[in-house]
């Protein structure tokens, strides 16, 4: 897991009106107080998020060979297996850009070395169990299908990193709007706002397993973001609005 993230500052600047002729190089390094646009006041805060996100591909190989004493025998073995897997994946739904064929046949020296590989990419985990499940039942040992990968798509990433930062800035909006209320005053535009740090990290396995569950589960990733924020202070609440 990432380490604990640091606490969170915050800055507010609630001069009175003489304080505004202060020059800006001498409030820079008081403690608590922020210039900003055209000396206006600001209230600055940090604001932080977790999420994350399980895999959402799946990739498994089926390997079949056959040996024979000619070439068309081998070739027509492995062939009648191929077409029955190639149309048990097409049943279930996998288009034909998720599944990538390879065939080779060699000759060996009393015997011809037929071996297929059909690649398979899944979308849907459930689809991925209930079709190995049923070629091994029909093919038994005459296949041989490996452990799936689960990874991540590059979409499936962009994803989390933009929401994680949507979190945080949100976070840090909420954070700003509590403490003008504390103070009276009302939140207004956001002036800076600035990611300061994105972290991500995959569980770490606890246990050896073959599960599919497992397996997920140490494919997750997890993002955390910090962001700082600065926004204007408009002034006094009215009414006991809402910032």
């Amino acid at each position: 897991m990432a380490a604990q993230l640091p606490l969170s500052r915050l800055f507010a600047s609630l001069q009175p009106g003489d304080m505004m002729n202060i020059a800006a190089d001498e409030q820079a390094n008081k403690p608590g107080i922020l210039i900003g646009q055209k000396g206006g006041r600001e209230v600055q805060v940090t604001g932080t998020a977790e999420l994350s996100a399980a895999p959402n591909r799946a990739r498994v190989c089926i390997r079949v060979a056959s040996s024979k004493g000619s070439a068309v025998e081998a070739k027509n073995s492995v062939l009648r297996r191929l077409e029955y897997i190639e149309q048990s994946l097409r049943q279930a739904g996998v288009t034909d850009e998720n599944i990538t064929i390879s065939k080779e046949i060699e000759r060996k020296t009393n015997a011809y070395q037929m071996d297929a590989e059909v690649c398979v990419v899944f979308e849907q985990f459930e689809k991925l169990q209930d079709i190995c499940n049923m070629i091994v039942e029909k093919l038994d040992s005459s296949v041989c299908i490996s452990s799936p990968h689960f990874y991540h798509t590059s979409e499936n990433m962009e994803k989390l990193r933009r929401q994680v930062c949507l979190n945080a800035v949100s976070n840090a909006r909420r954070k700003a709007q509590d403490v003008c209320r504390l103070v009276g005053q009302s939140l207004g535009k956001a002036i800076i706002i600035r990611e300061e740090e994105m972290k991500e990290w995959e569980d770490q396995a606890d246990c050896v397993s073959s599960s599919i569950q497992h397996k997920i589960k140490s494919a997750t990733i997890h993002a955390a973001s910090k962001v700082s924020a600065t926004f204007e202070i408009k002034g006094k609440e009215r009414n006991k609005k809402n910032c």
